[in-house]
């Protein structure tokens, strides 16, 4: 299963995709929640780790498959070192691209997001208001 980072969609793994199969294995790439054309809850809590997490295994079963491999780029790693965290009956190996694990700390991403553009606003944090993008 490979997971897209931010701002991107499944599409960013369209030339993995035909490689992979090339080389025997079944893989996906999936729209994570609030992307592309998948679901868009309003709820804030929608977007909670154990959400996406549980959208992964879900993936999974609905494949028909027990297990898999998981591998994010960008926000799609922290989603899928926190499936492997979380689901290691479910994703037995997990592949991080561009950025490591981080475990969940005392600054809310959010926050520390605000400091890192200094005067101008964080790419990620414009996104974070309704309407934008």
């Amino acid at each position: 299963m490979l997971l897209h980072g931010f701002p991107e969609s499944w599409y960013s793994w369209r030339h993995q995709l035909p490689a992979l199969a090339a080389a025997g294995y079944r893989a996906v790439a999936v729209d994570v929640r609030g992307y592309g054309r998948s679901s868009k809850p309003s709820a804030v809590e929608a977007y909670r780790i154990v959400e996406l997490v549980a959208d992964a295994a879900a993936v999974v079963e609905a494949l028909g498959e027990w297990t898999s491999v998981i591998v994010g780029h960008d926000w799609g790693a922290n989603i899928a070192a926190n499936a492997a965290l979380l689901r290691p009956d479910v994703f037995t190996a997990v592949g991080m691209l561009s950025v490591p694990y981080a475990p969940h700390g005392p600054v809310k991403p959010t926050d520390a997001f605000a400091g890192i553009g200094g005067d101008e606003e964080f790419y990620v944090s414009y996104f974070q208001r309704p309407g934008r993008g």
